[in-house]
């Protein structure tokens, strides 16, 4: 089967997260072909690739999102219905069951679109339903910048596929469902976390976005999440609050289902433990990246060092995603005179450094289901973690769940209470041992790496068959 797989940001130009759990997929699966669509802000080349990729990836087309435009096409004569159509679709009303083929075979070009009496229009009317009051020709070159690159990608070619799946909603999701309608094969629909409420948290925080403009970006990702939802045959996620999530905003429920990430869970929990130290051994298994909150991690160090707790905090992760953040971390830490206690490693083999970690941090501000914890439990090392994504449910279990607590919770940007935590580890090694075997059982019966592997499997011979192209 050839299988086309859509990320965003992500495979094979960023490492861990998403880009961990495609690298794994396609690995694990040598009888079926893989060709990866990556979008991302700018051009990027094989040079770019942050993976050895596995054989069975025959294919990796980027397209960036600053797209030169397509070879002009001639544009078709809309009728009114098709033009009734693109407004409701522009105007965020509804998902007209052909738009995105008027997109791509009938507009023409994406300037032929934006300099058409239609666009004007639509413009204008969105302008009044808004009740807008600043500068019109702000808001015309607004929806400029968030409809080109929409209708760029919506224009680009694609080989032919066996079934397309997508590792988000969004752009990504947009382009999986623009392939299912003109393929006619299967449409699998994976979110990690919720990208239109990741979306919508960045909107909302933006300063470069003026705030009467932020309603409409925040329908917008919605919007796009929608279309995904409607096309997706199946819609899955990695945990129980992230499906509830999905309905509300849109997912059909029947299509719902939930499959968890997985580990090599052989591989960690074998590498054993070195004896305790007389110091706390901290790690996290993270990108440095402001999503992961790196400086909250670095104020509780400051506090722990300041409250006379000897620790060592080891930050393990790419240093190079956003060199400009990495580098504020670095000044940070020398600042707050940490120097003594706190490093940034950069990207290591972890399988080298878990043994010596008493417990392990996570200080996101937004997650999926991270397999750095999963990697931490399955090395039976305890955390303290954000109440972020599947966070809680990894600590404490699901309600069927008979281990006890492999760690504690606390809210995002929460130095204090990831101090407190963490001296609670220095001041309990017992315990502490015991949340790590908690941990390291739920890894064990529940986060497997052939556990996903086989339900995707199954998922991917079901959809081949019936939409009649089973090749597996």
């Amino acid at each position: 089967m050839r299988i086309g797989m859509v990320v965003e940001g992500s495979y094979p130009y960023v490492s861990g997260g998403v880009a961990s759990w495609v690298q794994m997929l396609a690995a694990q699966m040598p009888q079926h072909e893989f060709v990866i669509i990556a979008i991302t802000p700018e051009e990027m080349t094989a040079a770019d690739y942050r993976y050895e990729l596995p054989s069975n990836i025959t294919e990796v087309i980027n397209l960036p999102l600053n797209l030169k435009p397509a070879a002009k096409k001639r544009r078709v004569k809309l009728t009114e219905e098709e033009q009734h159509k693109l407004t409701d679709w522009m105007m965020f009303r509804r998902l007209p069951p052909d738009v995105l083929d008027i997109f791509k075979n009938k507009i023409g070009s994406t300037e032929a679109l934006f300099s058409s009496e239609l666009f004007w229009n639509m413009v204008q009317e969105s302008y009044r339903v808004e009740n807008q009051s600043g500068s019109f020709i702000d808001y015309f070159w607004m929806w400029r910048g968030m409809f080109t690159p929409v209708l760029e990608l919506l224009q680009a070619d694609f080989p032919d596929l066996d079934l397309i799946h997508s590792a988000s909603t969004g752009y990504a999701g947009l382009i999986a469902a623009a392939i299912k309608q003109r393929q006619g094969i299967p449409f699998l629909l994976t979110e990690h976390g919720i990208y239109s409420r990741e979306r919508e948290e960045e909107i909302l925080q933006a300063g470069w976005i003026p705030e009467y403009y932020k309603k409409r970006w925040v329908q917008f990702f919605h919007h796009l999440s929608k279309q995904a939802y409607s096309e997706a045959d199946d819609v899955i996620t990695l945990f129980d609050r992230n499906s509830r999530l999905q309905h509300e905003l849109g997912a059909d429920e029947d299509k719902l289902s939930v499959i968890p990430n997985g580990i090599h869970y052989d591989r960690l929990s074998g590498i054993g433990k070195l004896p305790k130290a007389e110091v706390l051994k901290i790690g996290a298994i993270v990108r440095v990246v402001p999503i992961k909150d790196i400086k909250t991690m670095i104020n509780a160090a400051k506090i722990l060092d300041d409250q006379g707790v000897p620790f060592e905090l080891t930050i393990m992760g790419p240093l190079d995603e956003e060199e400009e953040y990495a580098e504020e971390c670095r000044q940070m830490i020398e600042q707050l005179s940490l120097d003594h206690c706190a490093t940034l490693a950069g990207k290591v083999n972890i399988i080298d450094f878990l043994p010596h970690f008493d417990v392990c941090l996570l200080t996101s501000i937004s997650e999926g289901q991270p397999l750095a914890v999963l990697e931490g439990m399955a090395a039976g090392i305890p955390y303290v973690v954000t109440d972020v994504g599947s966070c809680s449910e990894l600590m404490y279990g699901r309600e069927d769940d008979p281990y006890g607590p492999a760690g504690f919770v606390v809210p995002p940007v929460n130095p204090k209470a990831i101090a407190e935590h963490c001296q609670w580890y220095y001041e309990h090694p017992k315990e502490a041992e015991k949340f790590g075997k908690n941990g390291q059982k739920r890894a064990e019966t529940y986060y497997q790496v052939h556990q996903f592997i086989d339900q995707y499997k199954e998922l991917y011979a079901e959809r081949g068959i019936a939409y009649g192209r089973n090749r597996v």
